[in-house]
Formats: structure tokens, C-alpha cells, sequence
């Protein structure tokens, strides 16, 4: 059986729904998978403006199961109205932009969390809409883990041509990063990126984890959380049987993953993995919401205003996070 994957256009104001009009378009895509469209008709059109392309879809009703049988050529569309074609301020965000998001990102969750698909790829959102329109999170995962009732461990997950990362901190000042870092939260962090990576297919991971000071520390002279905190939690991990080891300096941990010695690299903050993955496949890096009950992916690139409604942006990282999807739905369990 083919992968069921709900798509939604993301941020009406970026560069989202011309991405999901170039998607779309790919030759063979319906035969990857049975796509189920999510958005409003309007902003689909626009999106077919931007990327100068033409996309066919099939209205139908996913609640009454008939969404599968859209004709040969076209798309299964879940048709909403989330937001009027007067209230999209391209390059901007905007509340009403923002709860569009909201509404589209509810109906494929519930979707998927009631059977109806296997998967969710949306196109990029914008943080600052979101919080516009009313997201109490500080992110569009912790929101979903809310509505979804996840009470497991939740992290964002980044990958790059068989590259991955994981972190044990996220979305925080970096002045907090070394208080939070200790046993617990870099064993979950770990073994959250095991379980991926085995749900993507990879089935003898290999997991290193990076340093939070320079040069791992230098043996105590630039900090002790090394010695005293990282290296401790990679001991208890491989007593588990987990594959994993370090602390490695973060400035060189990279290469081990360039040359395919590791498959991943749990990192101690954002930006220590972002920046090597972004410098490394900005164009086809995809962000996984991970811990999340079924596979959620995205471009991990943002609504990148600065070139929205032009026509310009690079379809790399959607088709990956469409591709991730496809092989997660068949790995998963």
C-alpha cells in the first residue's frame, strides 16, 4: 500500500503554497503516494500563480473514507476556509495568516491521529503569525504534543542527505542551555534519535554526542559540564546498549558524520547543529518533529519573506521532507 500523506501550504504569506503548487507538479508523485491536500482554494490558486504551474484536484470528504479515489491526474483536496484572499499580506506576518496555519495544521493532525493518513508534510510556518493568532507554545511541535496528548519526550530533528542531528536543548536563551543539560535530558535526547533513525530505515544507528564547551572542555580548563555531566549520561547510555558515544568537540564532531562514520549527532543547542547542517544543505535540510505518534516533516528551511510571491523558491527541501515521510510511513512501528 501506498503512504497516505496529508499536505498543507503553511504560512499563505510565504513561500508555502507556491512550494506545495511545485510539489505537486513532480512526475510520478501520485504514484509514491495518496496525497490529501488541506487548504483553501484560494490560496492553492495563489500558489499556482507564484510557481507558474497548473495542479488538478478532486474534492472530497476524508471522513467518509472516500478520499483515496481521486482520478488519475489530480489530487484528493480537503477544501477549508481559514482565511480570505483579501487578508493574505504577502511577506508579511499577520494574525490572519497565522490562524490559517492553526486551522490547516488541526485538520491534518486530526487526520492523522484518527487513521485517516499516515503522515503530515507542511509547508514552512512563521513562528511569529503563529504566536499572532494565539499559539501558546514556544513552537509548532509543543503545540501539537498538546493537542495530540504526547506526554513522551518531544524534540525537533534535522536531516541532510542521511545526515541527522538531534539537541537536548531547543528553543532557549543561550544562557539557560548549560542548566538544563544533565543525565536525563541528553539520554532522552539520544534515545529519541535512535528510535528515528530506526523508523527511517537505518538499522544499526550510530550516534555521537557533541561537547557543550571548546575543545570538549580541555580536560576542565573551559568548563566541567563534560566531565561531570555529558560524559557520565553517554557512559549510562552505552551500559543500555545504546550506540552512541562522545563528548566530541562540536567544532570537528561533523566530519565523522560527513564521511558516514555516525549517522547522527545529538548536539547541546540549537544552533550548534543548525548552523552545520544549514551551511552544509540549506536548500534540502528537513526538520522532523520528533516524539510526535506518526511522521510529521517540513523544509527546514523558514517562509523566507524576502522572495515570497516570486516564484524563486527551491523546492530541494520539501520534496526531502515528502521523501522522509514516504520512508518513515514504511518503517514505522
Amino acid at each position: 500500500m501506498k503512504p497516505r500523506i496529508a499536505l498543507i501550504p503553511g504560512d499563505p504569506s510565504g513561500i508555502g503554497p507556491e512550494l506545495l503548487s511545485k510539489l505537486l507538479a513532480e512526475p510520478k508523485l501520485s504514484q509514491e503516494a495518496d496525497v490529501l491536500v488541506i487548504g483553501d482554494n484560494h490560496v492553492l490558486e495563489m500558489g499556482q500563480h507564484q510557481a507558474g504551474m497548473h495542479n488538478n484536484f478532486k474534492k472530497v470528504d476524508p471522513l467518509k473514507g472516500e478520499w483515496l479515489s481521486a482520478e488519475s491526474g489530480s489530487f484528493a483536496l480537503h477544501l477549508t476556509q481559514t482565511i480570505s484572499s483579501d487578508e493574505v499580506k504577502i511577506a508579511e506576518a499577520t494574525k490572519c495568516s497565522g490562524a490559517s496555519v492553526l486551522n490547516t495544521l488541526n485538520l491534518a493532525l486530526d487526520f492523522a491521529n484518527d487513521g485517516i493518513v499516515d503522515a503530515v508534510v507542511f509547508a514552512p510556518f512563521n513562528k511569529q503569525a503563529m504566536h499572532f493568532a494565539g499559539l501558546g507554545h514556544d513552537d509548532e511541535l509543543h503545540y501539537m504534543a498538546t493537542r495530540l496528548k504526547v506526554d513522551n519526550y518531544i524534540s525537533e530533528l534535522n536531516t541532510f542527505d542521511g545526515m541527522w542531528t538531534s539537541r537536548v536543548t531547543s528553543h532557549i536563551a543561550l544562557r539557560d542551555v548549560a542548566d538544563r543539560i544533565n543525565e536525563q535530558s541528553i539520554g532522552d535526547a539520544v534515545r529519541l534519535i535512535h528510535g528515528v533513525l530506526y523508523n527511517s530505515g537505518i538499522t544499526s544507528p550510530k550516534i555521537s554526542v557533541a561537547a557543550l564547551n571548546p575543545h570538549a572542555g580541555d580536560g576542565g580548563n573551559f568548563g566541567l559540564e563534560e566531565i561531570d555531566v555529558i560524559a557520565p549520561a553517554v557512559q549510562s547510555l552505552q551500559s543500555e546498549g545504546v550506540p552512541v558515544d562522545g563528548p566530541w568537540p562540536s567544532d570537528t564532531v561533523f566530519l565523522k558524520a560527513i564521511t558516514k562514520e555516525i549517522d547522527a549527532v545529538v548536539t547541546m543547542y540549537h544552533d550548534q547543529g543548525q548552523i552545520a547542517l544549514k551551511l552544509l544543505g540549506f536548500s534540502r535540510g528537513v526538520t522532523v518533529q520528533g516524539g510526535i505518534p506518526f511522521p510529521v516533516t517540513t523544509p527546514a528551511h523558514g517562509t523566507a519573506f524576502d522572495i515570497a510571491g516570486q516564484g524563486k523558491a527551491n523546492l530541494g527541501a520539501t520534496r526531502a521532507a515528502f521523501d522522509l515521510a514516504c520512508k518513515m510511513v514504511s518503517h514505522w512501528g
